[in-house]
């Protein structure tokens, strides 16, 4: 399996039996980020924000994928979506893992969400505070959900992404040192058994 960020909350998750581009961004929306040409079999949009929803950027193969895919409701905020609105956590399942992209997640789970949710091997959670969950409570989620692999998203890169959001600093902070995976590239390729980490992608 291989995941590869495209910056923001833009994943491309390529199976054996398919793949899928979560929450591509409308162009020129995210500052300093450019969506390249992607294809994939499938695209989800975790909910109608331009810096997530632009299912258009993604060339369709026109090809059914084999994976399992559920989706959850939650919202964008912690006052039950007055604030921002509704929000989906996308879960895929395939070649013996699941996988679960958080969307604009922005309150800790209750108990029937996370008991639907189950068990959760790779995790894309938001952690850059302002518009979603911050530092502090992307970790409480985390530590109510248990995944394997934690990967951080939508936050600032400098002078990439949205610049009133916190860099992934203040999220690394909450971790000890040795758990965290700082990748040279933006692609991850997985395969069981996972070692567990917080996996920072290099932008690009």
């Amino acid at each position: 399996m291989k995941l590869t960020w495209y910056g923001h909350a833009c994943f491309k998750l390529e199976a054996e039996c398919g793949s899928i581009v979560f929450d591509p961004y409308v162009p020129g929306y995210v500052p300093g980020l450019k969506l390249p040409e992607v294809t994939a079999d499938a695209v989800v949009c975790s909910h109608r924000h331009s810096d997530h929803y632009c299912p258009e950027a993604v060339t369709l193969t026109g090809l059914k994928p084999g994976f399992a895919l559920r989706s959850l409701p939650v919202f964008h905020d912690e006052c039950m979506g007055a604030k921002r609105g509704s929000n989906l956590i996308t879960v895929v399942t395939a070649e013996g893992l699941t996988v679960a992209h958080c969307g604009d997640l922005g309150h800790e789970l209750s108990g029937e969400t996370l008991q639907k949710l189950g068990k959760i091997d790779i995790l894309m959670i938001p952690v850059g505070g302002v518009y979603t969950l911050d530092a502090k409570a992307a970790k409480a989620v985390c530590e109510q959900i248990k995944p394997t692999v934690i990967v951080p998203m939508h936050y600032r890169c400098g002078s990439a992404g949205l610049q009133n959001i916190a860099s992934v600093d203040d999220f690394l902070s909450l971790f000890d040192e040795s758990t965290i995976t700082r990748l040279t590239s933006n692609t991850l390729t997985t395969e069981k058994p996972l070692t567990p980490s917080v996996t920072v992608f290099e932008l690009g």
